[in-house]
């Protein structure tokens, strides 16, 4: 079933130069990406995206984090790409995540603090809508 998804690569991924190979690896899954902006993220944008997370110890250096610099954001299609652009970018720790997924391959294990993992993607489809809506008009 083809699905629409929303997906970014965080300000690490951006700043270590892999925007190139990340995007590679998606198109050649055979997803499609049907828009593609840079911009650095407000607080704003964040407090919305990040919505579940406000009153979490970890918010602010999230914050910190991802208005630290510009990040891709994408909206990504194809077949179930919602469960596989999640197996793709490997698990959210990059000391569990596989290797052959982005984070076992790209992300480097000390940043995990910071909250730095390269990448992240909807975990659902009502997710998916709702980010693909504060990202994009």
């Amino acid at each position: 079933m083809t699905e629409r998804t929303f997906m970014m690569i965080k300000p690490d991924g951006v700043q270590r130069a892999k925007v190139g190979e990340i995007i590679r690896r998606i198109e050649a899954k055979g997803y499609r990406i049907v828009a593609m902006k840079m911009l650095t993220p407000t607080p704003e944008l964040l407090a919305q995206h990040y919505a579940e997370h406000i009153d979490k110890p970890f918010y602010p250096d999230l914050v910190t984090y991802m208005t630290s610099g510009p990040v891709v954001a994408m909206i990504g299609e194809g077949d179930e790409i919602i469960a596989g652009w999640r197996n793709m970018m490997g698990a959210t720790d990059p000391t569990q995540a596989l290797p052959g997924t982005i984070r076992g391959d790209l992300a480097r294990a000390w940043d995990t603090a910071a909250i730095m993992n390269l990448v992240h993607g909807s975990d659902s489809e009502a997710a998916a809508k709702r980010e693909i809506a504060l990202w994009f008009d």
